[in-house]
Formats: structure tokens, C-alpha cells, sequence
């Protein structure tokens, strides 16, 4: 299995396969090749891709592995006809085709359908989300934090920031996130600014020797990074978050995606209904 390629083979960017396809290939304890090939809207792009494939084959003995999402029927039945080598996943005629049937209508059959979207209220939603994000990132600004969907809170290097440009690029979500500081356990309460917004706040945290690997990787030999001030750190935050009442998890052992779902569940279920 370590071995095999994957190719995600698309006539858009090949996100949605590369996604589709992961979310499948996760199911399987194996570390494949991947290779994303996008823009193939051409009858001639086809036939290189389908070069490629077939020479993937012959030389690792194995048959590739292809998520292939193309409108194009042409340029689709060089990949998914009997010659090529490669296992192929048709999304299309297993998805869109089916679901013709049981509407009762054809689908668009275009290509590129992600030119639209900058034309949509949704796009411009999110590229404000992550404007609003990126400028609230670590507590560099406190204004504007009543126009915020959600208020990260945690110390240094708990996976904060990436969090809230994914909440933002992901789901159009405005979130800010502030750290907290030693200043903030000797006072014993929140940063002032966030008081009022309290209901809006998710905590992160974080096991203390993760943490301190991570900080190391910063800073290495500090006393920010050692494990007595990153457990100091840690257990004044989580007491500080029960003290105010604030939800919070670990973002030790959870990925990005499991984080936001946890926030948007808790904080905006209505995010997670459109």
C-alpha cells in the first residue's frame, strides 16, 4: 500500500476529489502517493493524464487509484474506459448522474463551476471572515469584537489561530482568538475586553509536553517552552475556562476539522444547517 498512487483527476481545481477521495482512502491504514492533476478539460489533457496513469502502473506493478470528478464526456471516457490501467472512482456517474434520475432534471454539465462563486453573497461572507480573522488573530485587536461568531481563547501555540482562518475559510465564520498570558492568571479572570462577550468564547488547551514540543520547535531551550511553565500555563487556563463558565477541549489528539465541528455544534448550530 505505501507504494500505490493515487490520482485525483478533475476540470476544476480537483479539491472536491482530493477531499471526496481522502475521506475514503482514511478508512485504510496506508500512506499512498497522491497526485493531484487539475484543469483537465481537454480531449489532449486527458490523454496525458491517462499516459501518466498507465505508466504509474508499469513501472510500480500495481494499479493506480483514480477519483475523477469530469463533466465533459469526452474527456471523461478516456480515463474511465476499459484500456486504462488505473482503478477509476467516477464521481460523476456515481453521484450527479443518479441524482438526475431522481430529480427529474440534468444537472448543469459545466466545468468549473467554482466560476460563479465570487459572484455569490456566501464568497464574499467568507473573504470577510477571514479578513476579520487574520486582523483578530492573537489578540491584535480588540475592536469590532461584537461582530464576531466566535472568540478563541488559550495559551500560546494551542492551535488558536489555525482554527479560526479555518472557521473562517471553511464555514464564512468570524472568529477572533486571543491568548492568554501569565498576566491574565496573576489577575485571575479573562482578558477585560472579552468580559462582555463571554457567551461567544471557546477555550483550547492542550497536553502540557505536547505543548512544550511544540514551543521548543519556536523557541528551543526557553523558559516559555519548558514543561514546568507549560503545565503551569495549561492547568491556570483550563481553571480560568471552568472559572468563567467557558467551553473548551483538547486540541492534542483532534484534528482542525473535529475542532471547528465542536465549535460550530456548540457555539453556531445554526452554521451547521444551510
Amino acid at each position: 500500500m505505501p507504494e500505490r498512487t493515487v490520482f485525483f483527476v478533475s476540470d476544476g481545481t480537483g479539491i472536491t476529489a482530493e477531499t471526496f477521495g481522502n475521506s475514503i482512502l482514511a478508512q485504510f491504514a496506508a500512506k499512498p502517493r497522491h497526485v493531484r492533476r487539475p484543469f483537465i478539460d481537454t480531449i489532449e489533457k486527458a490523454h496525458q493524464v491517462r499516459a501518466e496513469i498507465d505508466e504509474t502502473a508499469d513501472r510500480e506493478g500495481k494499479r493506480p487509484i483514480v477519483f475523477v470528478t469530469l463533466v465533459r464526456e469526452d474527456v471523461r471516457d478516456i480515463l474511465t474506459g476499459s484500456g486504462c490501467k488505473g482503478m477509476v472512482m467516477d464521481m460523476f456517474r456515481t453521484f450527479v448522474e443518479p441524482l438526475e434520475l431522481e430529480f427529474g432534471v440534468k444537472s448543469n454539465h459545466r466545468v468549473g463551476r467554482f466560476t460563479d462563486v465570487s459572484k455569490s453573497q456566501e464568497y464574499s461572507d467568507r473573504i470577510e471572515a477571514i479578513n476579520f480573522s487574520l486582523a483578530h488573530d492573537d489578540g491584535q485587536s480588540s475592536r469590532n469584537l461584537a461582530e464576531a461568531d466566535v472568540i478563541l481563547l488559550g495559551v500560546s501555540r494551542s492551535g488558536k489561530t489555525p482554527t479560526s482562518l479555518y472557521l473562517a475559510m471553511q464555514h464564512g465564520i468570524k472568529a477572533a482568538n486571543c491568548p492568554l498570558i501569565p498576566e491574565d492568571f496573576e489577575r485571575g479572570r479573562m482578558p477585560t475586553p472579552l468580559t462582555p462577550y463571554k457567551r461567544k468564547c471557546f477555550g483550547l488547551t492542550i497536553d502540557p509536553e505536547r505543548l512544550s514540543q511544540i514551543r521548543h520547535e519556536r523557541r528551543p531551550g526557553s523558559k516559555y517552552a519548558s514543561i514546568e511553565n507549560c503545565r503551569y500555563e495549561v492547568r491556570e487556563a483550563e481553571s480560568m475556562m471552568r472559572r468563567e463558565g467557558v467551553s473548551w477541549l483538547s486540541s492534542t489528539h483532534k484534528s482542525i476539522e473535529e475542532i471547528a465541528t465542536t465549535i460550530l455544534r456548540d457555539l453556531r448550530p445554526d452554521r451547521l444547517i444551510y
